[in-house]
Formats: structure tokens, C-alpha cells, sequence
């Protein structure tokens, strides 16, 4: 179980910020990603754990005006 943008979610355990985006369908561009506070870059999403409880705060990137 984890904190996702404030939301309680289950996900499987021993998952990474990759595997987590792969999960949830997210974007290949223009989503970031903080865990615990500290934001993770894209080149380490594989080997970045999402540990049991863990706070995720995703945020996509919007285009408009």
C-alpha cells in the first residue's frame, strides 16, 4: 500500500517508480515523479523502490493557455 497523489493504492510489492508508471499507464514524457518528498529522475525510475507506504506525488505536464 501506498500514498499515490494523496490516494491510499495497492500495488504489488518490491515495485519501482518504472514499474509503477507502467502500471498506472503513464506518459513516456511529461509526468514527474517524487517520492517521499524528493523527486526522482526518469533515469533512475528503474532502480528506484516504492517502498510499503511511501508517499508518490505524480505530476503531468499540461499545455494551454
Amino acid at each position: 500500500m501506498i500514498v499515490l497523489n494523496g490516494e491510499p493504492t495497492d500495488v504489488p510489492a518490491g515495485l519501482t517508480v518504472a514499474g509503477l508508471a507502467e502500471l498506472r499507464g503513464w506518459p513516456e514524457r511529461s509526468v514527474a515523479v517524487a517520492v517521499a518528498g524528493e523527486v526522482v529522475p526518469r533515469s533512475a525510475w528503474p532502480t528506484t523502490a516504492v517502498p510499503d507506504g511511501a508517499r508518490v506525488e505524480v505530476v503531468t505536464a499540461m499545455q494551454g493557455g
